[in-house]
């Protein structure tokens, strides 16, 4: 099975890459989406900064969203995951606008940010989260939530200071909100289901 991990100027790559190969994923890191690359599906990573990662999803934003249309599963990771919205407090770039809603800064109360171990709550049954337990611990690093428009595609929460989505569904898109390659047997969970998704 082949998947991209798009590689537009953040950090994490290497992680995410070892986590699938690890479950028996070829993993392809690239710049550029092709449409003579035969994929199974594709990976948002990230840890950086929202505009500079914007900017340069820009020459791959039609590509990507062709990959979407035709029901390619996506994932995206932290940074990855709120780019598949439409904006974000954190810069003026647009998002790729697979999601409807925005990216917000967290509170100024709370210490950001936002970094370690947390539990998630789900909120409703979903492949992508088959096999893992309500409450599991994962991993966070990040300073900005997504704020979804529809409160149905969110599958699982987490509560620091305030409440926001932790994994996000919606058709063949996917989102964490914490790092699933950092977050032990239950990242790898959540990443074996994704590629049961790629696998169709």
């Amino acid at each position: 099975m082949n998947i991209v991990v798009l590689d537009y100027g953040v950090g994490n790559l290497f992680s995410i890459k070892c986590a699938l190969e690890r479950l028996g994923a070829i993993v392809h890191i690239t710049p550029h989406l092709s449409k003579k690359m035969d994929f199974n599906g594709i990976i948002l990573p990230g840890v950086g900064n929202f505009t500079h990662a914007a900017k340069h999803l820009t020459q791959n934003i039609e590509d990507i969203m062709n990959a979407v249309n035709k029901g390619l599963p996506t994932l995206g990771i932290c940074l990855g995951m709120q780019l598949l919205f439409e904006n974000s407090e954190e810069g003026y770039e647009d998002g790729l606008k697979l999601l409807s809603g925005k990216v917000l800064k967290l509170p100024k109360n709370l210490k950001t940010p936002h970094i370690g171990w947390n539990r998630i709550k789900i909120k409703k049954p979903h492949k992508i989260v088959e096999g893992v337990a309500d409450n599991s611990w994962v991993y966070f690093i990040h300073s900005y939530y997504p704020k979804p428009n529809k409160s149905d595609i969110c599958v699982a929460e987490v509560e620091y200071g305030i409440t926001f989505p932790a994994i996000v569904a919606e058709r063949n898109i996917f989102g964490t909100q914490f790092h699933p390659e950092k977050s032990g047997d239950v990242g790898n969970r959540i990443l074996k289901n994704f590629l049961e998704f790629c696998k169709r």
